[in-house]
């Protein structure tokens, strides 16, 4: 398969299962699929092939009328969330076509998985950063502040990306050459190992290497 063909999922949340010699392993329980086929796109009338990939059903009484008339020939219903993947072998795939997670995985493959990061709001340096801060005797007057931050003369102003307060999380995330531990076609449930970006229920795309 290629490196970005791949699935939708919603992150379920996390647990552990026990090997065969008793030691614990931390899995993420990811639902994922099935994801249903709504479009073809090709080199000829795009410039690339993609497949456009629905998935979680949405009542068809939800839908507006262009988005109704996008998803009519895969004769599937309505999606809440529709993403593109690239692939390499378009006629392998049809519209109305439903993706599993048995057609693209198995256990102890490696893949990376995509997702939002859970939004921590405005920060501090030392939160965002991992500052130091000052020291915490009295009368310091400097205790979690970011510090100096111009330079002198030269350039005189303030160096683009300096680490500075704001905004923390709600940022695209992906996690490299995560393990499958367990895959549960019957459930429509992917165990991967370790932790994966986003809070409980959040949107995931989970990419085969």
């Amino acid at each position: 398969m290629p490196k970005t063909m791949g699935i939708m999922g919603k992150k379920v949340g996390m647990t552990r299962i026990y090997s065969e010699n008793g030691s614990a392993i931390p899995v993420t329980a990811i639902e994922a699929g099935p994801c249903v086929v709504l479009q073809r796109k090709t080199v000829a009338n795009d410039g690339y092939d993609a497949i456009q990939v629905g998935f979680a059903g949405k009542n068809e009484a939800r839908l507006n009328r262009p988005a109704a008339g996008h998803v009519k020939p895969a004769g599937k219903g309505g999606f809440y969330h529709i993403k593109e993947f690239r692939v390499e072998n378009l006629d392998q795939y049809e519209v109305g076509q439903e993706i599993m997670i048995g057609d693209l995985f198995k256990v102890g493959d490696l893949v990376d998985v995509s997702g939002v990061s859970k939004g921590r709001g405005f920060q501090g340096v030392i939160k965002r950063h991992g500052f130091g801060g000052g020291k915490k005797t009295h009368g310091s007057m400097f205790h979690r502040a970011p510090g100096s931050i111009g330079c002198s003369a030269t350039p005189s102003k303030v160096v683009k990306g300096k680490k500075m307060p704001g905004r923390m999380g709600n940022d695209l995330v992906t996690k490299k050459n995560v393990i499958i531990v367990d895959v549960r076609s019957e459930d429509n449930v992917l165990l991967v190992k370790g932790c994966v970006p986003g809070a409980k229920q959040g949107l995931l795309r989970i990419f085969t290497k």
